[in-house]
């Protein structure tokens, strides 16, 4: 946990439903976290947990219809988010929260060069004009160490290979210098060696400049060397947090042990089976009773399936809680 004058963002009891003909959809059901200045934290679980819901909630970039905040604050430098105006948020977009998406061959405009792409934010945010905003494009992808930026500022996305995309989108949302940068699976469908230079790149943007950094991932290797801190989500909620250290060497909740478990170890014989976490995420629209992660958990009881648990911490340990019933240590 952050002290009250470390923190820059605070998420407080923040649900995120979509309103569909199906019924309602509990993308984020109560999500309560802090993040400090100048530090890494990681957001991790499965596809469809809620991760990215929570940081689209934060940018206030929920599609409406069918999504709607319907309750919780989100206080990022002083300021509650969700009370401010549009346009204050448009300032707070791209300017002190950045966000690097999934996916960077759709994230950028294929028929503007990567340097505009760059430029545009510091035009629309700095009032640099075309002609700063294009140098500094240039010592943007240098410092994300694009070789040849000079020539690279005039190449078009396609001319790119996955990896340059990549380092291209987080060169355009350090333009301006944010507090906080979201990389919402920044590693995706790019090869290992590539993920570890991509997020080498964040760690030391992290520690060069001081803006604390959100790494979403499905993956809890990824953060196992980069993250300060971890929460784990499981149907929209986070049902472990903690420190890295402390979550890799006492995992408490189940999803995580499942987690850690599907995960290859260096260490391991190759002749050992990975051990997949059984059965499906479940839907959203229909949770079942009790803790969600029950009809998947192999040490579920009636308790569990009757009564859903809230996160706890053991005594003198406030910095790690998780959300079971059962001790899974003993």
């Amino acid at each position: 946990m952050s002290s009250d004058n470390d923190k820059l963002l605070e998420v407080k009891g923040l649900k995120t439903h979509f309103f569909t003909d199906e019924g309602v959809v509990k993308a984020v059901d109560g999500i309560s976290f802090d993040l400090g200045k100048g530090e890494v934290l990681g957001l991790v679980g499965e596809s469809g947990s809620g991760k990215s819901v929570s940081a689209l909630s934060m940018l206030r970039l929920i599609p409406n219809p069918p999504g709607r905040i319907v309750a919780g604050e989100i206080h990022f430098n002083g300021r509650d988010l969700l009370r401010i105006s549009e346009d204050e948020m448009r300032h707070i977009r791209g300017n002190e929260i950045a966000m690097i998406f999934q996916e960077p061959m759709t994230s950028l405009n294929p028929v503007l060069t990567v340097g505009r792409q760059v430029a545009e934010p510091l035009e629309v945010h700095q009032n640099a004009t075309r002609s700063e905003a294009l140098t500094r494009a240039v010592e943007l992808l240098d410092q994300v160490h694009i070789a040849d930026a000079g020539m690279r500022v005039h190449a078009y996305p396609h001319q790119f290979s996955g990896g340059m995309r990549q380092r291209a989108m987080i060169a355009m949302g350090m333009g301006c210098d944010p507090l906080l940068m979201i990389a919402d699976e920044p590693t995706t469908a790019l090869d290992v060696t590539v993920q570890t230079q991509l997020l080498d790149l964040l760690q030391e943007l992290t520690r060069t400049t001081g803006m604390s950094l959100i790494i979403i991932t499905h993956n809890l290797g990824v953060v196992a060397r980069y993250a300060d801190r971890v929460n784990v989500m499981y149907a929209g909620r986070i049902v472990e947090s903690g420190p890295a250290d402390d979550i890799y060497e006492d995992p408490r909740h189940p999803y995580t042990i499942g987690l850690m478990a599907s995960v290859p170890q260096l260490d391991q014989d190759v002749r050992q089976r990975l051990v997949p976490i059984e059965g499906q995420p479940p839907d959203l629209s229909d949770l079942p009773g009790g803790c969600s992660f029950h009809p998947r958990c192999p040490y579920a009881t009636d308790q569990c399936r009757g009564e859903a648990p809230e996160l706890r911490a053991d005594d003198g340990n406030d910095a790690h809680a998780w959300a079971c019933w059962i001790d899974v240590r003993h």
